[in-house]
């Protein structure tokens, strides 16, 4: 069945064709582990691995290659570390076997390599070496930028004017550059940071800017060009805009993936997540209260390329159907993985993932339970959930009061944090004149 996808740098749905169909290759941008995993971070995660699971089906499980790097070196995992007074090396270890543990109880399959940033330094120097050679970075102060004027096309991922790239370019408008767009590949390390023998051409350790890692660890895992790069929305610029010109100016090459995906942002309630509204959920905290097959569930609902409104009642929702289509016997005894025609001619169709669900819907209500058994587990739903999902009253009463302690001693980030518990706990609160009651959301 013909595949098509969305490419973001042509803004046009494709026919997929893979430059080599024995070895498909997929890069998708992963983690910076220096805390739990956000539920927004698990929106590509899951995404992509849907992504996998359906070329694994149309080209073979040995002949695609999956990679999800790990950020393991970046000014965030520097600053946690210092606040916990513990090893780099230990925070981003322990983050990192938080979040595999996470994104297992989702559902999805381990990529074929998960790169570490740190593992591959010489490759990020080699090509830092490659772009000053041939007129495209240069040294200022100990540091190595990119020189974005030097690549005439610029900028057709984002489609950006100058002036907003420069805006948003999340990038020091320092003295020593040449033009206020030109990135960092390399930069001096400071005193307790990590660092490694600089580039030639520059004494002293120092550490590489974050864009140039992807490209180093793709160009290892899946060579110069490769079939399709994936991430959040938010990574289309800066991030995946200066991939691009790293890549091709290094290998002089037209493009650096074929497609470009990207998935849309993920709000809770109808607000954008964020802790100081309280509602900022980790994955490893809905877990705790939801199982991980109806998070996986929650998410398909809506087309990865539309923005996802994350609400307690959609979880309900996804809850019951979940409960509804495992209840055969055939999904609890059966073994078999595989896609029903209808579910893979959705998928093809740019991951249709609401068409999908129709598809299992209708599945479902011709009682086909063989094959709705066999595509739920193709998909990544291995276990039937609880049926109810239940509250401990008397946790919440305690919880509750701890809240109303806290307010009067204007504690109010714990009393912020108890309410992001109970909220995880799909409990909602109801604060009035007259104290707070509480109800389970539906």
């Amino acid at each position: 069945m013909e595949l098509k996808l969305y490419d973001t740098l042509t803004r046009e749905k494709r026919v997929f064709t893979p430059i080599d169909p024995a070895r498909v290759r997929m890069y998708v941008c992963g983690p910076t582990v220096y805390d739990f995993a956000h539920i927004g971070n698990a929106r590509p995660v899951i995404v992509f691995d849907v992504l996998y699971r359906l070329l694994r089906h149309l080209y073979g499980e040995k002949h695609v290659t999956y990679v999800r790097n790990i950020t393991d070196v970046d000014d965030k995992i520097n600053a946690r570390a210092a606040e916990r007074s513990i090893p780099i090396r230990e925070l981003t270890d322990e983050t990192y076997k938080n979040f595999k543990s996470d994104v297992e109880a989702l559902g999805c399959l381990p990529p074929t390599v998960e790169p570490r940033a740190t593992e591959h330094i010489e490759e990020m120097k080699a090509l830092i070496e490659r772009l000053v050679k041939s007129g495209h970075a240069y040294f200022a102060e100990d540091n190595v930028l990119f020189n974005v004027p030097s690549m005439k096309d610029y900028g057709q991922l984002s489609k950006r004017p100058l002036d907003e790239m420069i805006a948003g370019a999340r990038v020091e408008v320092a003295p020593y550059k040449k033009d206020p767009t030109d990135f960092v590949l390399w930069k001096p390390s400071k005193a307790g940071e990590p660092g490694w023998p600089s580039p030639a051409g520059i004494k002293g350790q120092g550490r590489p800017g974050w864009h140039i890692e992807c490209s180093a660890m793709a160009w290892k895992h899946l060579g110069e060009t490769f079939d399709i790069h994936g991430g959040g929305i938010d990574l289309v610029f800066p991030h995946h805009e200066n991939e691009i010109a790293q890549s091709r100016c290094a290998f002089h090459t037209g493009v650096m993936a074929n497609y470009w995906m990207h998935n849309g942002f993920l709000q809770v309630e109808g607000e954008k997540m964020s802790k100081s509204l309280g509602n900022f959920f980790t994955i490893h905290e809905l877990l705790a209260d939801w199982p991980g097959e109806v998070l996986r569930f929650n998410m398909l609902r809506t087309h990865y390329r539309q923005p996802i409104d994350w609400t307690v009642k959609g979880l309900e929702e996804s809850w019951k159907a979940l409960v509804s289509w495992t209840a055969a016997p055939e999904f609890a005894e059966g073994h078999e993985e595989k896609f029903a025609p209808s579910v893979i001619e959705s998928l093809c169709d740019d991951l249709n993932t609401p068409m999908m669900m129709t598809a299992l819907h209708g599945l479902h209500g011709a009682g086909d339970n063989a094959a709705l058994a066999a595509s739920l587990r193709a998909l990544g739903f291995r276990q039937r959930p609880e049926s109810k999902k239940t509250v401990d009253a008397e946790m919440v009463q305690t919880l509750i009061a701890a809240r109303s302690s806290a307010k009067q001693e204007k504690n109010f980030k714990e009393a912020d944090r108890i309410r992001d518990e109970l909220a995880a706990m799909g409990v909602v609160l109801k604060d009035s004149k007259d104290g707070t009651t509480w109800e389970v959301a539906r």
